[in-house]
């Protein structure tokens, strides 16, 4: 009695097979979402606020100050710029 061959009986097992995966998939996608989620928050508030997680400095943008390169000059007037 170890081979079912009712209709019935194929049919739960079927149902079983389909069950299985539909929720392997489900958990798997589900799964990946919520990791992507995590992440992208995780980057934002990084982002948004740099000294959350005990980080100095290391997400601040860098760059030379005004004070030490200078402040940008325009080299032509503001019409010409819309002539070309």
């Amino acid at each position: 009695m170890d081979r079912f061959a009712g209709a019935f009986t194929q049919w739960a097992v079927a149902f079983g097979r389909f069950t299985e995966i539909f929720t392997d998939g489900h958990w798997w996608t589900m799964g990946d979402y919520m990791e992507n989620v995590g992440k992208t928050t995780k980057r934002l508030l990084v982002n948004a606020y740099p000294y959350i997680n005990g980080g100095g400095s290391s997400g601040l943008m860098r760059g030379s100050s005004p004070e030490v390169s200078g402040y940008a000059r325009p080299t032509k007037s503001v019409a010409k710029r819309f002539e070309d």
